[in-house]
């Protein structure tokens, strides 16, 4: 009896083990994805990048069959939404949108916590876009030329931007060096507040992408003086380059990716990289990002981190060399 009753709990006991173990095995063989994806954004919410991500997210959740949540953590350089990415589990399931900005920080700022070249992973590169500079279409200011000729004749100017560390942020900071004019530079902490202290009369000019002016503009609210790019944008063609209005040599332009932690899958990459590239080639999708004034851009990972590197010491050198003061 004792035998048989040994051995009964034998099996018994590993009965329940194979139970228990199972369970986890199939979790850890399981596909990926096989629950939902997080994506932290630099950018506030509303912005054109964050309705860029929304888009996009919406359908590589339907396309991976998971849930995708966009999650804005804004703030100065982008740090918070980095750090977020930085310790996460690598995994593919928590990743960052990330680009320009942080290709911005590396010289804006003295202390920066993070190198966006070294300890981030990128995934694929997504949309590219222009600035413009803009007024309040009852401004004074018809032209960019009227604006530059104010601040010779040392009219203050206030010029309105997204957070310090945004590529916006940074192309007021360069106009400003650049035209070597007093121009007073105020960061807002998001494209509503924004819009706001234009309308307002708040500030003289705001600098913005055009997804995030395009109802003013459209509505005769705000006028279009020149975009910050070498080419005029098609959405509008009649409005001027920076430097067609006299401003030499000026030239910036932004562009989003996204991004995972070190360490994570070459797989798990290679999965989101094909599906954000399959989503970006959707026609919706694309009109959508028409509308925006984007460019979808899928780009590799490789190739986006190769312009991670070029970009950051691009615009280190262009600060160090305009004489921009760092944060």
């Amino acid at each position: 009896m004792t035998g048989l009753f040994l051995r009964r709990l034998v099996l018994g006991l590993g009965a329940l083990t194979a139970v228990a173990l199972w369970p986890q095995e199939a979790t850890a063989e399981a596909p990926y994805p096989n629950r939902a994806i997080r994506i932290t954004s630099t950018l506030a919410a509303g912005s054109t990048s964050d309705i860029s991500m929304r888009v996009i997210g919406d359908r590589l959740s339907a396309l991976l069959k998971v849930p995708v949540i966009i999650e804005n953590q804004p703030g100065t350089g982008g740090v918070a939404a980095a750090r977020t990415v930085m310790t996460a589990q690598p995994d593919g399931y928590t990743l960052s949108l990330g680009g320009n900005n942080w290709a911005v920080s590396v010289g804006l700022f003295k202390n920066l916590p993070f190198d966006p070249r070294k300890d981030l992973t990128p995934v694929v590169g997504m949309v590219e876009f222009a600035y413009l500079f803009v007024t309040n279409q009852n401004s004074k200011f018809q032209t960019l030329e009227q604006v530059i000729a104010a601040g010779r004749a040392k009219q203050p100017l206030t010029f309105g931007t997204s957070n310090a560390g945004t590529t916006n942020h940074l192309a007021a900071l360069l106009f400003k060096s650049v035209t070597n004019l007093d121009i007073v530079v105020v960061p807002y902490r998001g494209p509503a507040e924004l819009s706001i202290a234009l309308l307002r009369n708040d500030v003289d000019v705001v600098v913005n992408a055009y997804g995030g002016l395009r109802q003013g503009i459209d509505r005769k609210e705000i006028r279009a003086l020149a975009t910050t790019t070498a080419k005029r944008i098609p959405q509008l063609p009649d409005t001027p380059t920076a430097q067609e209005a006299g401003v030499a040599g000026y030239e910036v332009a932004s562009w989003n990716g996204l991004y995972a932690p070190i360490g994570t899958p070459p797989e798990v990459l290679a999965v989101l990289s094909k599906a954000v590239t399959q989503v970006l080639s959707e026609k919706a999708v694309q009109d959508r990002h028409q509308e925006l004034g984007l460019e979808p851009t899928p780009t590799p990972g490789e190739q986006l981190s190769v312009r991670m590197r070029n970009e950051a010491d691009r615009w280190s050198k262009v600060i160090n060399e305009s004489g921009i003061e760092k944060q």
